[in-house]
C-alpha cells in the first residue's frame, strides 16, 4: 500500500490561510465602522458569482450539476451522479469510462477547466481508465452533454462530453467578505471510506487565492453476496484498501476592464492494494495470502487561463475563453506474489500506462446587430502534443529464452512495451453564427469544425524487445470536417424548442492502432495501422419546460455511426498462435437511438415530486448473428422521486428501477431487471450557521441486482467467481457533515 500522510498538510494550509485571511477580514470591518481608521480601508472589487455557461456546456444538450447538488445527493463518484440525478450516465468498472448513450472508453469526451483528460488503455494488461482522476469535493459544477456537439467539442465526442468545472474563489467568498471556506468530514459504508476536505479563499483588492485539499481511506466496493471462500464460488469482493489525495490551488488576478487571469496547479492520486482472492486457492498457484494486485491513478496538471468579459461596447468582442495547460496522466495495474506449481517462485507485473501532453484551446465571442437578424459569432480550437508510452515489468523464475512453443513461460512475457511510444499532434478550429431573427424567439446555428491529427510511433529498446517485433509500423495522420445545423425556438418565456443536426469525429487511440501483445506458441492481440477514424450523424429533437418550481425536459436522438472501432477474431487458423488472434476493426455500420424524459413540481407547502426515464436502442448493423444488440446500451431505466423540505430540514424517497437486458444483445451477461428504494435527509441546526448534516441509506429493502453495463462481458459458465461476485452493493449507507465559513 503507498501510504500518504495529507491530512496535516490539508489542515495546516486551512490554518494558515485563515490566518491570513484575518487581516483582510479586519479591514472590511474597518470600513464599515467611520470611527475607525480610514487609511486602512481596503475596498474590495466585487466579482460576480456565476457566468452564464460558455464554450462546450453552451447548448440545450447540456444539464448541469452544481456543487449544492453534489453536497445533497453526496456525490463522490460517478456511479452516484448516474443513480438518479442523471440516470442516462453509466460508469462501467470494470474499464474505468463513462458511459454516455452506449458509448463510452475514448468515445466520451471528458475535460476538467477546459483540458481533457484522456482515456488511456493498454490494450491487454487491464491498465484502463484514468478520467476519474479528480475529487467530486473540488467541483463547482458537473455539465453533461449528451449527444455530439461537433463544433464545440470535437475529437472524441461521439457519445458527449463531461464537463467538469473546478471551484473558484469566488464560489466560497461571499459578498462583502474578504474570505470563505468550507470543511467536510464524510463516511460511506459501500467500501467503508471515511473522507475530510477542506478548501479556503482570500482575496485582497483584485487579487484572490484558492486552496483546496483531500484525502480519502477505504476499502473494496461491496457486493452483496455472502461466500467468502477463496477461489472457485465466492461472492463477496476482493477485500482491498485505498488512499486517495487530492490538492488544488489557484491564483486568480481580475482587472478593472474585463480581463481575469487563473493560475492553477492540481495533483491527483489513488492507490489501491488488493487481496486477490479469488485467483486463490489451497492447492493452486496462488495460495491463500500471497496473491496480490495494485490499481493506480495519478495525474498532475499546471494550466494558465484567460477570461475577457466586455466592459463597454467599444471591445473588439464580447468575451473570450483561453487555456495553455501542461499534463501528466499515469495509470498502473499489477499483480504480485508466489507461484506454487506452474513457474515456481516469486512473480510480479506492473504495466504502465502515460500520457504526458501540452495544449491550449480557447475561443472568442462577438455579437453583431444586421437590421432584422442579429448575429453571434464564435471562433475558437484547440491544440494538444502529447505522447503515450506504455511498458510492462516484472519478474519471475523464467529462463531468458523460453524453451519451446509451448513453455509455459511463453504467456510471461514482461519486461516490454506492447506497442511503441507514441508522439501525437491534435489541432481542431471551429467557427458558427447564431442567428437570430429578430423578435421571433427563432435562432439558427450553423457551425463548421475542421479536425486533424497525427499519431508517430517512435522505435524504443522496449518495443524491439517485444518477442512480436518486426520493425516499426508507420504512422497515421487524418481529418475530417464536422458540420452541424441547430435550430432553436423561445415558443413561450418557459419553453425552449430545439432540433439539431451535427456530424462527429473520432480518431484511432495508440493503443487501437500499434497494439501488440502475444508470443508465438500462444495468442495474439493486435491493433489496427490501417484503422479509419470513426465518424458519425447525429439528430436530435427536444423541449426545455418550466422554471425553477415546475418543468422537465424531453429529447430524442437518432445516431449513425460509421467505422465502428471493436476487436474481433481474425478468422482460420495460424499455428504460430493455436490460441487465436484478435484484431481491432472497423465495423461499417451501427446506430444507436433513444429518449430521455424529465420533469420535476415543486408544491408551495414544501413538498416535491421529480421523474425520469432513458431509453435507448443499439444495434450494429453488420451483425450476422441474431445477438446484434450493443451490449455497451444500457437497458431502459426509470427514477421516481418524492420529498419535502423546510427551510432547516428535508427529506426524500427515491425509486430507481431498470428493465432486463434485451435477449438478443450481444452482452455475455444479461441481468434480470431491478427496483431498488433510496432514502435521505439533510438538517441543518439553527443554532450552528453554515452547518449541514446529510445522511441516506441506499437500497433500502437490500435487493441483490446487476448494474447491466458493469457486468456485460462477464461470462458466467466460464466464472471462477459466482454470480452474485458481480452484484451492486446491498444496503448501504453515507453520512457527511458539512461547515460553510
Amino acid at each position: 500500500m503507498h501510504t500518504r500522510h495529507h491530512c496535516a498538510r490539508l489542515l495546516a494550509c486551512a490554518a494558515f490561510l485563515t490566518l491570513v485571511s484575518a487581516p483582510h477580514l479586519a479591514y472590511t470591518q474597518d470600513a464599515s465602522d467611520p470611527s475607525e481608521k480610514t487609511d486602512r480601508v481596503t475596498v474590495l472589487k466585487k466579482i460576480t458569482v456565476k457566468a452564464p455557461k460558455k464554450g462546450v456546456a453552451n447548448t440545450p444538450l447540456a444539464a448541469e450539476t452544481t456543487a449544492e447538488q453534489i453536497d445533497d445527493e453526496q456525490i463522490s463518484s460517478f456511479t452516484d451522479l448516474g443513480r438518479s440525478l442523471e440516470p442516462g450516465v453509466n460508469f462501467n468498472r470494470t474499464n474505468g469510462s463513462v458511459n454516455i448513450r452506449g458509448l463510452e472508453g475514448p468515445r466520451v469526451q471528458t475535460t476538467i477547466d477546459g483540458i481533457p483528460i484522456p482515456y488511456l488503455d493498454d490494450g491487454a494488461r487491464d491498465a484502463d481508465g484514468g478520467i476519474d482522476s479528480f475529487d467530486f469535493n473540488e467541483l463547482s459544477s458537473v455539465d453533461i452533454v449528451r449527444g455530439a456537439d461537433s463544433s464545440r467539442a470535437g475529437d472524441g465526442a461521439l457519445g458527449g462530453a463531461v464537463v467538469l468545472n473546478t471551484l473558484q474563489p469566488e464560489d466560497l467568498i461571499g459578498d462583502d467578505k474578504s474570505w470563505g471556506g468550507i470543511f467536510k468530514f464524510a463516511y460511506d459504508s459501500e467500501d467503508r471510506s471515511w473522507s475530510t476536505t477542506a478548501a479556503v479563499a482570500t482575496r485582497f483588492d483584485n487579487t484572490a487565492v484558492l486552496f483546496q485539499g483531500g484525502y480519502k481511506k477505504g476499502h473494496e466496493t461491496e457486493t452483496n453476496g455472502d461466500n467468502d471462500a477463496y477461489g472457485a464460488g465466492r461472492t463477496e469482493a476482493n477485500p482491498a484498501d485505498f488512499d486517495q489525495n487530492n490538492f488544488l490551488v489557484k491564483v486568480k488576478q481580475y482587472t478593472e476592464t474585463g480581463h481575469t487571469f487563473t493560475l492553477t496547479g492540481e495533483r491527483f492520486d489513488r492507490n489501491k492494494d488488493v487481496d486477490l482472492r479469488t485467483e486463490q486457492s489451497v492447492g493452486g498457484n496462488y495460495r491463500p495470502g500471497d496473491w496480490d494486485g495494485l490499481d493506480d491513478v495519478q495525474r498532475d496538471r499546471i494550466s494558465l487561463n484567460y477570461e475577457f468579459e466586455a466592459v463597454d461596447d467599444d471591445a473588439l468582442f464580447d468575451n473570450a475563453n483561453a487555456v495553455i495547460y501542461w499534463q501528466d496522466l499515469t495509470r498502473d495495474s499489477g499483480k504480485d506474489g508466489y507461484r506454487y506449481t506452474s513457474v515456481i517462485g516469486d512473480y510480479s507485473r506492473l504495466s504502465e500506462v502515460e500520457n504526458r501532453s501540452f495544449g491550449g484551446a480557447g475561443y472568442i465571442e462577438k455579437e453583431i446587430e444586421s437590421g432584422a437578424f442579429s448575429h453571434t459569432l464564435r471562433a475558437g480550437g484547440d491544440f494538444t502534443i502529447g505522447k503515450t508510452t506504455q511498458y510492462s515489468s516484472g519478474k519471475d523464475s523464467c529462463a531468458p529464452v523460453p524453451s519451446g512453443p509451448f513453455d509455459p513461460c511463453n504467456f510471461l512475457h514482461t519486461n516490454q512495451a506492447d506497442m511503441p511510444d507514441v508522439d501525437s499532434r491534435k489541432l481542431g478550429l471551429y467557427l458558427e453564427d447564431e442567428i437570430a431573427f429578430g423578435s421571433s424567439g427563432f435562432s439558427l446555428t450553423p457551425g463548421l469544425r475542421y479536425d486533424w491529427y497525427d499519431q508517430s510511433p517512435e522505435e524504443t529498446a522496449a518495443y524491439t524487445e517485444n518477442p512480436n517485433y518486426d520493425g516499426m509500423p508507420p504512422g497515421q495522420s487524418d481529418d475530417a470536417f464536422s458540420p452541424k445545423l441547430l435550430a432553436k425556438y423561445q415558443a413561450a418565456e418557459d419553453v425552449e424548442l430545439f432540433a439539431q443536426w451535427a456530424m462527429a469525429f473520432r480518431s484511432p487511440t495508440a493503443n487501437e492502432l500499434y497494439l501488440d501483445y502475444g508470443a508465438p506458441g500462444t495468442y495474439l492481440r493486435l491493433g489496427n495501422e490501417n484503422l479509419k477514424p470513426e465518424t458519425s450523424n447525429a439528430f436530435e429533437v427536444g423541449a426545455k419546460l418550466g422554471d425553477e418550481d415546475f418543468g422537465g425536459r424531453v429529447t430524442t436522438f437518432y445516431n449513425r455511426y460509421r467505422n465502428f472501432i471493436d476487436t474481433v477474431a481474425v478468422p482460420g487458423f495460424d499455428p504460430s498462435y493455436p490460441m487465436g488472434i484478435t484484431q481491432t476493426v472497423n465495423l461499417d455500420r451501427v446506430r444507436i437511438y433513444g429518449v430521455e424524459l424529465s420533469g420535476y413540481k415543486r408544491f408551495d407547502n414544501g413538498f416535491h415530486i421529480n421523474g425520469s426515464l432513458t431509453y435507448a436502442d443499439g444495434k450494429n448493423l453488420d451483425a450476422t448473428t441474431e445477438n446484434d444488440k450493443l451490449g455497451s446500451v444500457a437497458p431502459l431505466k426509470g427514477v421516481l422521486g418524492a420529498g419535502y423540505a423546510t427551510e432547516i430540514w428535508g427529506t426524500d424517497v427515491t425509486l430507481i428501477a431498470s428493465k432486463a437486458v434485451p435477449s438478443k444483445s450481444d452482452a455475455s451477461f444479461k441481468p434480470a431487471g431491478y427496483g431498488i428504494v433510496d432514502l435521505t435527509g439533510w438538517w441543518k441546526p439553527e443554532q450552528a450557521e453554515g452547518l449541514t448534516l446529510r445522511a441516506g441509506i441506499y437500497n433500502v429493502f437490500d435487493k441483490t441486482y446487476y448494474d447491466a453495463i458493469n457486468v456485460r462481458d462477464v461470462n458466467l459458465a466460464t466464472s471462477v467467481p459466482g454470480k452474485e461476485y458481480y452484484s451492486e452493493p446491498g444496503r448501504t449507507f453515507k453520512i457527511s457533515l458539512t461547515q460553510r465559513f
